[in-house]
């Protein structure tokens, strides 16, 4: 059975950092994704890394994120991470991880197949 299992969320003040987790069991998968979702709000893409992605992989990032958030992964252990940095009060939201194998820039929650339980970001002061 597929699992996967996020930590890392909290409280943060703006311009603070956080780090998630996201470890998967089971099997591995040809795309790895965060979305996020605020309260009254649809669920959005925030970032992904595909195929090659415990070796090697390409990333994309919503606009939103871009310049301020990294998405890398652990290979020996399964895990996709999402540094999160300067990080301000728009960035609250339950935070989800995601997984899929399909191939190519994948940014619809449609096209993701298995997700994580989401962690909680907050950032305020």
């Amino acid at each position: 059975q597929v699992q996967l299992v996020e930590s890392g969320g909290g409280l943060v003040q703006p311009g603070g950092s956080l780090r998630l987790s996201c470890a998967t069991s089971g099997r591995t998968f040809n795309t790895m994704a965060w979305f996020r979702q605020a309260p009254g709000t649809e669920r959005e893409f925030v970032a992904a890394i595909n195929r090659g992605f415990w070796s090697g992989g390409v990333t994309w990032y919503a606009d939103s994120v871009k310049g301020r958030f990294t998405i890398s992964r652990d290979g020996a252990k399964n895990t996709v991470y999402l540094q999160m940095n300067s990080l301000n009060v728009e960035d609250t939201a339950v935070y989800y991880c995601a997984a899929s194998d399909l191939g190519g820039r994948r940014k619809n929650i449609d096209d993701y197949a298995s997700w994580g339980q989401g962690t909680q970001v907050t950032v305020s002061s």
